[in-house]
């Protein structure tokens, strides 16, 4: 078996919540978007990242690409260190590793051509120029950007959402990457578009071999891109396995109650689902042990004392005291 190319261990980001004066009256608070996740990803492999906004899925994704910086445990690429690259390692893998996302329109800069958003990147790669439009001319088509000469001197405001959003898949692809995190790329688009993009992200991806994380609060179209899925809350990882066991049996009950929130014709679920209440608790403040203990149907004690650290059954690793087969 192949080394993994990303690999993290006991991750965390934590962001520090209010100013100077707050901090100095002990009233800052802070968020732990990112806490302890350990998770690897192997060469070629499609992971989804799942689960209600503020899960921390986004956050982890540009842990990923170094948007962000860790501020506890480990986060490698091809097992070097993401925050210790620096200077030509550091240009390097900018350029191995990109990120799609979610929102087009605050994706690009509205006073470029779309030749000059596609430009961006190669110059700061420092591409030899004279390949610079084979390169933007072979990155459109490559995302279904039909007759590709016609968009390049057009600028964001002239092209529809999914259009805009094959320009950023472009964008993203046109370094050659072995590593693209995709966040949420298609839920800011029309209904009417969604497939044509999600088909071009996998088709892509099919083609170029890339190992790709996508991000979703959306069970079904994780389902159509991933053949592994992560389910995440409040900053922890919940349960990671392939995406047809946790469809077809979830073992964490919050796995069990994103499944059954999606009507999924032909899967028989071996375990019942009881109904979560009310919404994710305030991140500031979450809850003692088990993150997930105050919606959980099944809480029990243990739950508020005890952190559930992950376990593998069978297929999966669930973070849950009293999740089974």
């Amino acid at each position: 078996m192949s080394d993994p190319i990303i690999e993290l261990k006991d991750t965390k980001l934590h962001y520090k919540i209010g100013n100077a004066v707050s901090a100095m009256m002990g009233l800052s608070t802070t968020v732990k978007a990112v806490d302890g996740v350990s998770f690897s990803l192997r060469k070629g492999e499609s992971v989804g990242l799942l689960g209600e906004s503020g899960c921390g899925k986004t956050s982890m994704g540009r842990i990923l690409v170094r948007l962000e910086e860790i501020t506890g445990g480990s986060a490698r690429f091809e097992g070097d260190e993401i925050g210790d690259l620096k200077g030509s390692d550091l240009q390097r893998f900018r350029s191995r590793s990109q990120m799609i996302f979610q929102n087009p329109f605050d994706a690009v800069n509205p006073r470029y051509s779309i030749r000059k958003t596609l430009e961006e990147p190669l110059a700061n790669a420092k591409i030899s120029r004279s390949t610079w439009h084979q390169r933007i001319i072979d990155a459109l088509d490559l995302v279904g950007l039909g007759d590709p000469e016609q968009f390049l001197e057009r600028y964001p405001h002239q092209l529809s959402g999914g259009q805009l959003q094959r320009v950023v898949m472009a964008r993203a692809l046109i370094l050659e990457p072995d590593f693209v995190v995709a966040d949420e790329p298609v839920s800011m688009l029309d209904v009417s578009v969604r497939a044509g993009v999600l088909n071009v992200f996998r088709d892509v991806r099919d083609r170029l071999g890339l190992t790709a994380i996508y991000i979703s609060h959306d069970l079904a179209l994780v389902r159509y891109v991933c053949e592994r899925t992560i389910v995440m809350y409040l900053g922890k990882i919940m349960e990671d396995g392939p995406t047809e066991d946790i469809v077809h049996d979830p073992l964490h009950p919050y796995s069990q109650a994103l499944v059954a929130a999606v009507p999924t014709p032909h899967v028989d679920q071996s375990h019942d689902p009881l109904p979560i209440g009310g919404g994710a608790p305030d991140p500031r403040n979450p809850p003692s042990g088990c993150v997930f203990r105050d919606r959980c149907p099944r809480a029990q004690l243990r739950c508020a004392d005890e952190v559930p650290q992950p376990r593998r059954i069978g297929t999966r690793l669930v973070a849950c005291h009293f999740a089974s087969v």
